[in-house]
């Protein structure tokens, strides 16, 4: 059984920081253009489970394809580590980029494959 955890994470730069209360097990890792060229390993969470603790004047916004997520990253080192969109329900969600995370072995955690290059 997975617990609720509150992780810490952030940029490269250290000006974009953030925390976010989730269960951490099995993490996606999308093929679409995007997400696999930056190699990120992802986990969702409601919008309300994340807090954006520092930075927020310094992210820059991308959206491509169908422009439904909001990604995100640091204008000064270009790292994502975290991005908005919604639920198949509507709902609000934020997308942590698992390898932004402090004190997280991705290593350890089961990987699954997401055919994004397909939608």
């Amino acid at each position: 059984m997975l617990l609720m955890t509150t992780y810490t994470g952030g940029c490269h730069c250290g000006k974009v920081r953030y925390e976010v209360d989730m269960e951490l097990g099995s993490v996606l890792s999308c093929n679409c253009s995007h997400c696999g060229m930056k190699g990120l390993l992802l986990s969702f969470v409601p919008a309300g489970s994340f807090r954006l603790l520092s930075g927020e004047d310094a992210l820059t916004e991308y959206r491509f394809n169908k422009k439904q997520i909001e990604h995100l990253f640091c204008s000064t080192c270009g790292v994502e580590s975290f991005a908005y969109g919604m639920d198949k329900e509507a709902n609000r969600i934020a997308t942590i980029n698992v390898r932004c995370l402090d004190n997280v072995d991705t290593a350890q955690l089961e990987v699954v494959p997401f055919d994004g290059k397909s939608y």
